[in-house]
């Protein structure tokens, strides 16, 4: 059976996913995702690139591929080109899985659980809806969820623009649920060491990006001032970039997102790398079903992963959702806070291809998803 890549497709659809479709001589097809929102053409671009490098390749030299993606230019890393390399890296690897009829966790050394822990988004807007939110999730049988912990913030402000936060945590927590508040970089050092001290009353689950990632000696300072676990990586594309956080004791949770980082490849070498610094994993991953199933993959086999982010029902996917475009949703689902780990060959889930290509076909004529842009009374910018 040849492995030799025939066909590289790239199908961009809604709400902000890009998928990789790879086809080998025998037939043979695999599923990877590029998403990288907000920078869709130019990952499509540089996919464009890989796939002009490495049509007539074998498709089992998955190292080799991987290697070549990354150190045959001169230019390397970053979101736009490791986000590229992750699709093509998650389709290769799952058709080495459907070729062998066993699941990608098995040829990464076999599993070390049997199920996922997982939580689900719940906004961080209004007050209100982030209660009504979580009483939903946990309905649908999480028992942890995330939120975002505030709105637009000046450099320094009021004191008072952070009660809310804490009002909104307090709320969700009285519920039973366990909670992660994501900063997202919004705050700056004065007020992220302010709205830390004010939530670890409320013994949040981990705080999530505190500080932007450029600021890791600031957010090593932050993690010695507090007991909630730091966490933070969706912005970091390598191993390498993971280094810095590592040494200066920064972080206790890495959130790599397999979609940005380099695919199942890269994902799990962070993995190994972290637990040497006794860093928790915890993937970041509010995209679609296949960088999903491509995380719960290294998931199985990490010793230091503790939970999965999963976007369904995600206050971001307008005109599509997580389960869009599998043919069998049941693979994810949820039960007393976990998901059992994917038993099927490749990545596990199959992909409704026809609809793949029915709704790209469409999508591709729309401008691509764009986040907002915020600015403050002042009308200078805000970090969004």
């Amino acid at each position: 059976m040849s492995s030799r890549i025939d066909k590289i497709e790239i199908f961009r659809v809604p709400p902000r996913w890009l998928f990789v479709r790879v086809e080998t001589e025998s037939g043979v097809v695999g599923w990877g995702e590029s998403s990288l929102e907000g920078h869709t053409e130019a990952v499509e671009g540089a996919s464009l690139a890989l796939r002009d490098t490495f049509l007539g390749w074998d498709g089992d030299k998955i190292q080799d591929i991987w290697q070549h993606a990354y150190r045959s230019r001169f230019y390397r890393g970053g979101p736009v080109l490791m986000s590229a390399l992750s699709g093509l890296d998650i389709a290769l690897w799952d058709i080495k899985g459907k070729k062998l009829g066993v699941p990608v966790w098995q040829l990464l050394g076999g599993k070390v659980r049997d199920r996922v822990k997982v939580y689900g988004w719940v906004g961080g807007d209004s007050p209100q809806a982030v209660v009504e939110g979580a009483a939903a999730r946990k309905t649908q049988g999480f028992t942890a969820v995330k939120m975002n912990g505030t709105g637009a913030v000046d450099w320094i402000d009021s004191p008072s623009q952070l009660d809310d936060t804490v009002s909104r945590v307090r709320d969700v927590r009285a519920l039973g649920l366990d909670v992660g508040v994501d900063f997202h970089g919004r705050l700056h050092k004065g007020m992220a060491k302010q709205l830390a001290k004010k939530l670890e009353p409320y013994e949040p689950l981990f705080i999530e990006e505190p500080l932007l990632p450029t600021q890791p000696e600031e957010i090593a300072d932050l993690s010695r001032m507090v007991s909630t676990p730091i966490a933070l990586g969706e912005r970091l594309h390598t191993r390498q970039d993971f280094r810095p956080y590592l040494e200066r004791r920064a972080i206790d949770i890495a959130q790599p997102d397999i979609s940005h980082c380099g695919g199942i490849s890269e994902l799990h070498r962070i993995a190994s790398l972290t637990e040497i610094y006794d860093v928790a994993l915890a993937p970041h991953c509010p995209l679609g079903p296949i960088a999903l199933a491509a995380s719960m993959q290294v998931d199985a086999t990490a010793p230091n992963f503790v939970i999965q982010e999963m976007s369904w029902q995600m206050h971001y996917n307008k005109g599509a959702d997580l389960f869009t475009y599998v043919t069998d949703a049941s693979v994810f689902a949820i039960k007393d806070g976990y998901v059992d780990i994917l038993t099927g060959p490749g990545l596990g889930v199959e992909i409704n291809e026809s609809l793949v290509r029915e709704t790209s076909e469409r999508y591709f004529k729309e401008k691509a998803w764009r986040n907002e842009v915020w600015t403050g009374p002042d009308g200078s910018l805000r970090e969004w």
